[in-house]
């Protein structure tokens, strides 16, 4: 089997996903580019082989058991194991989130992605990150999971629009890493949520203010963490991000 670095980066077909594949690549990685869309990942996959990449498509719904299955197998029968799995998927649930008026099936939408299925789907690929030597898990929170963030001020910066599905959905998906590290603690397994920062991707609009390769950098970091490095933490850039 390949003792090259393998990692997985879900919903990597564009935005900060795609950034993050084509960041591990230049580092000689082998790279899995998740994603539901057949024609943008494969696209997605050529575009990062033209610029060097070892990059491979995997056929990939976050919220699918049968999906995820078979994308276990795929990477078993190219690898053997697994290094790095990146929890990027993500969708915001859609627009108009005030909680006294929302559409519960916003809250259960983004909920399904953004935290069951990376529950889904880090569960499956453990036993492959069990045999590797380093393993590290990264799962792409927000600024707007911080709670302390989201209290400091009605109107302060990072905090995004109301939001009663995506934002607790982030809040949510970091009190899961940390559950994954406490469990996971007596292992060389590392598992860290990553604040990308206000990226401009088509799941704003493009209003961001960061590119998708800035967002990129703090989960390229996380995934290559030396074995004494942190676990159940949540980062940016400029360091810890207050939970």
């Amino acid at each position: 089997m390949s003792q090259q670095t393998i990692a997985l980066v879900t919903g990597a077909n564009k935005g900060i996903g795609y950034e993050i594949a084509a960041g591990l690549g230049a580092l000689g990685w082998s790279v899995g580019v998740g994603a539901r869309d057949d024609e943008r990942r494969e696209a997605a996959v050529e575009k990062l082989r033209a610029a060097g990449t070892d990059a491979f498509g995997v056929p990939l719904d976050v919220t699918g058991d049968a999906s995820v299955a078979a994308a276990v197998g795929l990477v078993e029968e190219r690898a053997g194991r697994l290094d790095v799995l990146i929890n990027n998927a993500g969708v915001t649930g859609g627009m108009r989130q005030e909680p006294t008026t929302t559409d519960l099936a916003a809250v259960r939408t983004a909920v399904e992605t953004n935290v069951i299925g990376v529950i889904r789907v880090t569960n499956a690929m453990l036993p492959l990150l069990r045999r590797s030597a380093s393993p590290r898990i990264v799962n792409m929170s927000s600024s707007v999971g911080s709670l302390t963030r989201q209290t400091e001020s009605t109107g302060g910066s990072g905090t995004g629009p109301l939001s009663v599905a995506y934002a607790p959905s982030k809040t949510f998906l970091n009190a899961v890493t940390v559950q994954y590290a406490k469990e996971l603690r007596d292992t060389n397994i590392l598992i860290n949520a990553a604040c990308p920062g206000y990226c401009a991707t088509d799941l704003n609009g493009f209003r961001g203010v960061r590119t998708p390769e800035q967002g990129a950098a703090i989960a390229i970091r996380l995934a290559t963490l030396p074995d004494d490095g942190p676990s159940g933490g949540f980062f940016e850039d400029a360091g810890v991000v207050p939970w």
